[in-house]
């Protein structure tokens, strides 16, 4: 009759225990293995708890990797009772350190298979969610018990589970995969495993919950992104990139990264990397860059002129994050920006804003082009290369975030009398009136301010006076209930043309001097003159002939 697995390994662990005391060579080593012995003993014991472990691929692998370790143990022992050690005193050292090792290992595995629940479950049925969550648990359980190999294949299983679907992802958060990732990340010495993990790491990335998690786990993930970055394969930089992309959001995280030599490795990546991968690496570099306290790393490592290559010739996803990237490093420096068009910004900005067919992937576009028009010297150039016309496409376009951006740039374009002519006369004043009456306050607010620049020269308030819409959308924009809308704007606008007859008649009969009223007392810049333009004594006028 064969004997029961865990009767067998019983027999065993007796049977050593036995003859330990026994043995005269090594004594020291084989008391402390004894000890281990007993513990093993015990972890048996609780195994046979468990209805189903001896159906378990996991424990079935366990007893017999410790049923293989006992009887390597019979062997040595009774060669260490031998009056002279036929395999010589260091080999047989080392045989008996390779056996307590062992020991510790598998009383290890059996403690994390039994904490990690899945001898708990049965036969999978019920919903899908539990399947996932037990075929989660399972893979995890393996990650961290057993051998290479073993490892290796539960990581190639844990990867395909996550690229199914965005909730395995979330599920397999939640069983606790993140914290075993990085110890693996830190403790595995096989490349190929780690590439793997860090694979595994990037989708995880992908999902909010999980970007929280890996945030969580603070420089030691860090560190360990930042060393693949600098010497891993091109496959595994592109998913440390990924990675960093979801980590690189928070200041600490953006420090870190620049301290430690991220953004040489980034650009490296961006100047000679995939395709891909150059334009996950300026998705990173294009969050670093957000951050003030960095921007000095950028200027070192001549980073402009690399972005501005990348801009030139990689990817539409790559070349929009070169331009994110570009956006964020020369806001408020004036010196950058001037750099940029020295090198060849602006005909780089215009290839891409020609060559993209799809309008939504602008507005990153249109907000490159408002910093650059920030300095008047570069605005100059802006306007004769035609960027007006473009501009008057986009705020006709229905990407509300698009139309923002665009509205913005008009502003920022409208730095004289001439360009705020030459807009007026390619038609940006209707569509910015249309965008009075927008759904989203920031779009309401970013057409106010483009108008009331626009307004200032006098041949836009004809324009702006023709279209029916214009005083409506104005004055609700004056109501105080409308919060997160400076009101000096639209009180501008309404200014610029309040000395129409026709225009003060139309802002009455909208309540302007009700919202102006209120206005006045919050001491908004411009209401009080405006209100007082539509006082009695201007009223009178107003409605004489009605």
């Amino acid at each position: 009759m064969k004997i029961p697995e865990t009767e067998h390994i019983n027999q065993l662990i007796s049977s050593l225990s036995d003859e330990i005391p026994h043995i005269q060579t090594f004594k020291g080593k084989w008391a402390v293995i004894r000890g281990k012995l007993g513990d093993l003993r015990t972890q048996v014991a609780d195994f046979g708890e468990f209805p189903g472990f001896k159906s378990n691929p996991l424990s079935m692998e366990l007893m017999q990797s410790i049923s293989q370790t006992l009887q390597d143990a019979v062997l040595v022992a009774s060669r260490c009772r031998e009056s002279e050690l036929s395999q010589g005193k260091l080999k047989t050292q080392s045989d008996i350190d390779s056996i307590s090792a062992k020991l510790d290992r598998l009383i290890k595995d059996g403690e994390i298979l039994i904490g990690s629940g899945v001898l708990q479950d049965g036969v999978l049925v019920g919903s899908k969610r539990e399947v996932v969550r037990a075929e989660a648990r399972n893979l995890i359980t393996r990650l961290q018990i057993g051998s290479s190999e073993s490892k290796n294949l539960a990581m190639d299983s844990l990867l395909g589970l996550l690229s199914e679907d965005d909730k395995n992802v979330m599920i397999s958060v939640a069983q606790g995969v993140v914290p075993v990732l990085v110890r693996l990340l830190d403790s595995s010495s096989s490349v190929e495993m780690k590439e793997k993990t860090v694979a595994v790491i990037s989708r995880v990335s992908m999902v909010d919950s999980g970007r929280n998690v890996l945030a969580a786990e603070g420089l030691l993930l860090l560190n360990h992104l930042l060393r693949v970055l600098e010497s891993g394969s091109g496959f595994a930089r592109e998913k440390a990139c990924v990675a960093l992309q979801s980590l690189s959001f928070s200041k600490e995280n953006a420090r870190a990264i620049g301290c430690r030599g991220g953004i040489s490795s980034l650009l490296e990546i961006c100047d000679a990397g995939t395709p891909s991968s150059q334009a996950v690496a300026a998705g990173v570099l294009r969050n670093l860059a957000g951050f003030q306290e960095i921007k000095e790393n950028f200027i070192e490592e001549n980073a402009i002129s690399v972005i501005l290559r990348l801009l030139a010739s990689g990817t539409a996803f790559a070349q929009a994050n070169a331009i994110g990237c570009l956006c964020n490093l020369v806001s408020e420096d004036e010196n950058l920006k001037l750099l940029v068009a020295r090198e060849g910004g602006i005909q780089c900005l215009k290839n891409f804003w020609d060559s993209v067919g799809a309008v939504g992937s602008l507005e990153i576009a249109a907000e490159f082009l408002r910093h650059l028009a920030l300095c008047p010297s570069i605005a100059e150039v802006l306007v004769s290369d035609g960027f007006i016309g473009r501009l008057m496409v986009l705020l006709n376009c229905g990407v509300v975030g698009v139309r923002i951006a665009a509205a913005k740039a008009v502003d920022a374009l409208g730095f004289s009398t001439k360009s705020r002519k030459e807009m007026g006369e390619c038609g940006c004043i209707p569509p910015l009136v249309g965008m009075l009456d927008g759904k989203s306050i920031e779009e309401k607010a970013a057409a106010a301010k483009a108008l009331s620049n626009l307004m200032l020269y006098v041949g836009n308030r004809k324009i702006f006076r023709k279209d029916e819409r214009g005083i409506v959308g104005a004055v609700q924009l004056l109501d105080p209930l409308i919060h997160n809308l400076d009101k000096k704007y639209p009180v501008s606008v309404l200014t610029s043309v309040v000395n129409s007859k026709t225009c003060r008649k139309q802002m009455v009969a909208a309540s302007a001097c009700v919202y102006l009223q209120k206005l006045v007392e919050m001491d908004i810049e411009g209401a009080k003159k405006l209100w007082e333009s539509l006082g009695p004594s201007k009223l009178w006028g107003v409605f004489a002939r009605s």
